[in-house]
């Protein structure tokens, strides 16, 4: 799978995508990640990505020329104009990253990961120019409910998620399964209905307490029934704690038991 990241701090990206299962994935040839400066784009000598909004306002917007350049370049192809719209290729996305835009979650990082390819816009400033989210990108996609300085962060988090649900990523591959978002796809997804609303309150959605050596560390003990050996008990005992973390946590992914 392919990943093209276009930003203007192409710098960003040296860091977060050298490690763990992403750099082993790149080192596998399971991904191939290119990132591209979006100044590349500008045809004024002091590279300019942006303007003041028409109807005045506070800040600057991304301008659209760079960012439908920069994605045609990288395609390889023309993406049209208002009278002849080009259709992007098959299992390509392009992802605007906006605190405007859609909230990522398991589902959504799920049907990324069927695709061959994925391009994301990191966006900056004010905002991007809306002709932008319209016409050139596939989707426009937030990370949660709160305003990030630009789209860098989310094109990492996101590229991380649909990675680790590649074939071959993990090493273990009925761990993407068993992750607490993946549950709660499966209940939400499932034809049983009430059945499958009440399971995943028992799996809580959210994931169980995890415990390892030592036993006891500054006082803090292990609960007993995990070194017992009953897999029964155990399994009760994570159903019941997931639960508990899930009503503290996140009440809103409490199924409603009405």
């Amino acid at each position: 799978m392919r990943f093209d990241l276009v930003t203007i701090f192409p710098e960003f990206f040296a860091g977060p995508l050298q490690h763990g299962i992403v750099r082993r994935a790149r080192e596998a040839g399971l991904i191939e990640i290119h990132v591209q400066d979006l100044r590349f784009f500008t045809k004024d000598r002091h590279r300019t990505v942006d303007d003041r909004p028409f109807g005045g306002g506070e800040g600057m917007v991304l301008k659209p020329e760079p960012l439908f350049d920069a994605a045609e370049h990288l395609l390889g192809q023309s993406l049209g104009d208002a009278a002849n719209p080009a259709p992007l290729p098959a299992k390509t996305a392009i992802v605007l990253l906006s605190a405007a835009g859609k909230k990522f979650d398991q589902p959504m990082a799920r049907r990324y990961a069927e695709l061959d390819r994925l391009l994301f816009l990191c966006g900056r400033y004010e905002g991007v120019d809306e002709r932008v989210a319209e016409h050139l990108a596939s989707e426009e996609v937030s990370i949660g409910d709160f305003v990030l300085s630009g789209g860098e962060l989310p094109a990492a988090l996101i590229l991380d998620a649909v990675t680790r649900l590649l074939p071959g990523a993990l090493g273990n591959e009925a761990s993407s399964q068993n992750e607490s978002f993946s549950l709660l796809e499966r209940a939400a997804n499932s034809e049983t209905g009430r059945l499958h609303k009440a399971l995943a309150s028992q799996h809580a959605l959210l994931d169980f307490p995890h415990y390892t050596r030592p036993a006891d560390f500054r006082g803090w003990k292990v609960p007993e029934i995990l070194i017992g050996g009953n897999h029964a008990e155990v399994a009760k005992w994570r159903r019941e704690r997931a639960a508990e973390k899930t009503r503290r946590n996140r009440p809103d992914l409490v199924p409603d038991s009405r």
